[in-house]
């Protein structure tokens, strides 16, 4: 597996004082699915030791980190239904510690976790065997100490999500924060990096870092399209006007009507692609972020003490 490394951070181009904090060193690891359970394991498990081997404190791994992307085909016409697992005894949480308390780091995962029906307007209680698309860190005890689901759910050809999960909650608890070594990280999970707001929300409440576990790639559809530099420039952009370093791990591989096009990367809240993981090939990258260059460009460019809030009403009444 090919290890990528950027271990000297660019300089803050506003930098005006000394850094208060230490650079983190993070990791994803680029993988694309096997069949063969332990096989998938073994690949991921390697990846995690690269990076830890590279000095990374936290490890992130892609979208649905122990399935298939079974949201291919919707769940009615899926052939081999996934089934939801539990949060905390389930595979994807069992098999994340294991792989923090034998590499010494911090292991972020997803997963498709179980949820209890929910009451309708009556207060019947109809099971409509939907789930959450759940991002999770587990603490190098093996301790589970975050979890995020998905905010917004993609209803697109091939990616049949609102087939299988519903979407996280809203209201306080949509955007949740984590103190984790020295900085904040915010967790929430693909179709999120599209949105503005959502970037905008973990800026306002003090996330130096998101991690974005990520399924992406070709359009059944629209099969001459590449999406690819879109969905790049757009997170970047979203770095850029939030002030927040992106880890981006996508999968690789083909997997039904699906190539999942990778390129998997780490950028900084100046827009600069500190590693980038080829299309393709199982990749580890390994960075080491200057958690102060978020200070620093706000404070160059105050984007969050310029907020107009008493004018964005239009963007919460218009459908």
């Amino acid at each position: 597996m090919r290890v990528i490394t950027a271990l000297t951070p660019p300089a803050s181009p506003a930098r005006t004082r000394s850094a208060d904090r230490a650079p983190l060193r993070v990791a994803l690891v680029q993988e694309r699915w096997h069949r063969d359970p332990g096989e998938h394991r073994a690949a991921l498990d390697e990846g995690i030791r690269l990076a830890a081997a590279e000095g990374a404190r936290v490890v992130c791994l892609q979208e649905l980190t122990l399935s298939p992307y079974f949201a291919v085909v919707r769940k009615a016409d899926h052939p081999e239904p996934a089934e939801p697992e539990d949060l905390r005894t389930g595979p994807t949480v069992t098999f994340a510690a294991e792989a923090a308390r034998a590499h010494g780091v911090y292991v972020h995962a997803s997963l498709y976790e179980r949820a209890d029906p929910e009451p309708g307007p009556d207060g019947t209680v109809t099971p409509d065997g939907l789930g959450y698309n759940t991002a999770v860190l587990v603490a190098p005890d093996g301790t589970l100490v975050a979890r995020t689901r998905k905010t917004h759910i993609p209803v697109t050809e091939g990616y049949y999500e609102h087939h299988w999960f519903r979407p996280g909650p809203a209201g306080p608890d949509a955007f949740p924060t984590y103190a984790v070594e020295n900085a904040v990280l915010g967790l929430p999970t693909c179709w999120d990096q599209w949105f503005p707001e959502l970037a905008r929300a973990y800026s306002l409440a003090g996330a130096d870092v998101l991690v974005y576990p990520t399924a992406i790639g070709s359009e059944p559809g629209h099969p001459g399209f590449d999406t690819q530099p879109l969905w790049q420039k757009v997170i970047t952009g979203n770095a850029v006007a939030n002030a927040t370093f992106m880890i981006v791990p996508n999968r690789i591989g083909t997997e039904g009507p699906l190539t999942f096009y990778g390129s998997s990367f780490i950028v900084d809240p100046y827009g600069r692609v500190l590693a980038q993981a080829p299309r393709d090939e199982p990749a580890v990258l390994v960075a080491d972020l200057d958690l102060d260059a978020r200070r620093d460009w706000l404070e160059l460019f105050p984007f969050l003490a310029t907020r107009r809030p008493d004018a964005y009403g239009p963007l919460t009444e218009m459908g």
